[in-house]
């Protein structure tokens, strides 16, 4: 596979922003060529299938100003600086969803734009919920509602849920269910 990588010569930072930071490479090409790559630095994200307990999972209808439209999602956020995933997926499951998880198991970690930027998610399996205090950030706006696991396939499978994080997630626990890995 070595002879497939690119080395990057130069990097120059684009745009620095609040969240994101663009970047732009030379790098050299495996037939010895120069290119340019553009893409967007993140500092990945947790997102949770979060188990209520009667086995509904929790969901949510957030608004996403770049599509213009509301989309269904599991619980996620992004990591803080300092932040191991597993604490990020407790702090942001009780911050959007007023819940805690006595017990987080790793489903999966995908990397959802590989063509343009770094992102990776790391996605869990939330169990032991109990309540506690829903605190979003200033600026989130979100309802939160429950559904079987199995309703969550269905919307997905129907075009109902596009988010590709929650489709993975809710695709990846219901093979871990069938699998009888629970």
């Amino acid at each position: 596979m070595d002879e497939l990588k690119e080395t990057k010569i130069t990097s120059d930072t684009v745009y620095d922003g609040v969240l994101l930071h663009v970047r732009k490479d030379i790098v050299e090409l495996p037939n010895g060529k120069t290119s340019v790559r553009e893409y967007i630095q993140h500092p990945g994200a947790v997102a949770l299938i979060a188990y209520l307990p009667n086995g509904n999972i929790l969901l949510l209808n957030q608004f996403r100003y770049p599509l213009k439209k509301v989309f269904i999602e599991i619980p996620a956020g992004k990591i803080d600086p300092g932040e191991t995933p597993e604490a990020t997926g407790l702090r942001e499951l009780e911050e959007e969803t007023g819940y805690r998880a006595g017990t987080l198991r790793f489903l999966t970690k995908i990397h959802p734009c590989i063509g343009y930027s770094d992102e990776v998610i790391y996605i869990y399996e939330a169990f032991d919920l109990v309540k506690g205090n829903k605190k979003p950030d200033d600026n989130e706006f979100m309802d939160v509602f429950e559904l079987s696991l199995d309703e969550a396939v269905c919307k997905t499978k129907a075009g109902g849920i596009t988010d590709v994080k929650t489709m993975i997630g809710i695709l990846t626990a219901k093979m871990r269910k069938d699998n009888n890995e629970h």
